[in-house]
């Protein structure tokens, strides 16, 4: 063969393996292992509904529990036989909220709803659009539910002289108090503290589990907190707590202690009194529970104990002539109305709410949940935070590195 033929041949060789061995390279690779999962693809399913048969608080299937964590939820759960809660997710929130609440819900399903999924209620004081409806139900791994507010839920009650309340919110302008100026603001607060268990869309649930647009879960939950709840007869939770800012609340423990004195058969034995106050309830120190995250009992905040302290309380007209917020509303009724066993603090769910952070301390812990937070940010024991005297309250043992209770 002439050199130039020979030259031709050898690239005509080379074109072809080079051919093959591209659509060689563009074909699956099939693994012999028959019991491995199949690499076809698979139509699209939706979820299934949740069983009612028992199963245990965490789902073993994906990551298993450690029996012996320094969290008592985690070895509670590791070892205890549990069902499903008859709960719900609730949401406050507006049409333009949609891209921090679809963060939100994220956050929560990946965490934890994806295996657990329980429905989803958000309410409005104005008509969800579309949108609003379609991004939150392709997010949320059970069933959402879409409310109205009452106006009389979300509007000023008659006893409220409504220039006087006008002149109160511009003195706050002036003094830069937040959300001092706002008249919504002052409704929502009302709303969340006397109203929204009321509303016909959670009429049917046990639970509830308050998220707001914007918030971060930076660990994993592959436990229930409802049925921890349930069983451990917890009705008030929470993961941050911290002081009121004075100026929003000046008449609020007056108005308390008048409630203590016409409803002295309401106040439990053995309660969060010292909490509260440090002086046995003369004043209140202004220490409360931050709202924005909170797991409780509808029952608790239907009962008649509940009711009775909120109408005393919203007779008083601070939550529109001051700026009474839902957190120390619901923090003191907690306080004084249950007994301190059945308020809980979730140093496993590690929570972001601006500006602050609640991270656990323990390294293990944060292993075993697969946490992404930053503890040198944890705000547990920092000087404006109330946990200390949680701990205190309830006779818990600080952590190793905190040396004394705020």
């Amino acid at each position: 063969m002439p050199p130039s033929q020979g030259k031709y041949a050898r690239y005509l060789i080379f074109a072809v393996v080079g051919l093959a061995l591209f659509f060689l390279s563009r074909r699956p690779l099939l693994l012999p292992d028959s019991t491995g999962p199949s690499l076809s693809p698979k139509p699209p399913s939706t979820p299934s509904p949740p069983s009612d048969k028992p199963a245990s608080l965490g789902d073993s299937s994906e990551q298993s529990l450690n029996e012996q964590s320094s969290s008592e939820v985690l070895r509670y759960a590791a070892t205890h036989p549990g069902g499903r809660a008859n709960a719900t997710f609730v949401t406050l929130a507006r049409n333009s909220d949609i891209w921090e609440i679809a963060q939100a819900i994220r956050q929560v399903e990946d965490r934890f709803n994806r295996k657990f999924h329980y429905d989803w209620v958000f309410l409005n004081d104005q008509p969800f659009d579309d949108n609003f409806k379609r991004i939150t139900t392709s997010l949320v791994s059970g069933t959402t539910h879409f409310g109205q507010i009452p106006p009389e839920h979300w509007s000023y009650p008659e006893w409220i002289d409504q220039d006087r309340a006008r002149e109160v919110r511009e003195e706050m302008r002036e003094k830069k108090i937040i959300y001092g100026h706002s008249e919504s603001y002052r409704h929502m607060c009302r709303y969340e503290s006397g109203f929204f268990f009321r509303h016909p869309l959670l009429q049917d649930y046990e639970f509830y589990w308050r998220v707001e647009p914007g918030v971060e879960l930076f660990c994993d939950i592959p436990y229930d907190p409802f049925v921890f709840m349930k069983e451990n007869d917890k009705k008030y939770s929470f993961v941050i707590s911290m002081y009121e800012y004075e100026g929003t609340i000046p008449t609020l423990w007056d108005g308390v202690k008048q409630f203590m004195g016409d409803h002295p058969e309401h106040i439990a034995e053995g309660n969060s009194m010292r909490f509260l106050s440090d002086d046995k309830g003369k004043t209140y120190n202004k220490c409360h529970f931050w709202s924005n995250f909170e797991i409780g009992s509808l029952d608790w905040l239907r009962s008649k104990e509940y009711l009775d302290y909120f109408e005393s309380l919203d007779r008083q007209g601070g939550f529109y002539y001051e700026r009474w917020g839902d957190a120390p509303i619901h923090s003191i009724a907690a306080g004084i109305l249950l007994k301190k066993e059945q308020l809980h603090f979730w140093d496993e769910i590690a929570y972001y709410h601006i500006p602050f952070t609640h991270c656990p301390r323990d390294e293990q812990l944060r292993m075993d949940l697969r946490c992404s937070c930053d503890p040198s940010g944890n705000f547990d024991w920092k000087g404006f935070s109330c946990l200390s005297r949680y701990y205190k309250t309830n006779d818990i043992p600080l952590p190793p590195g905190v040396d004394e209770y705020s």
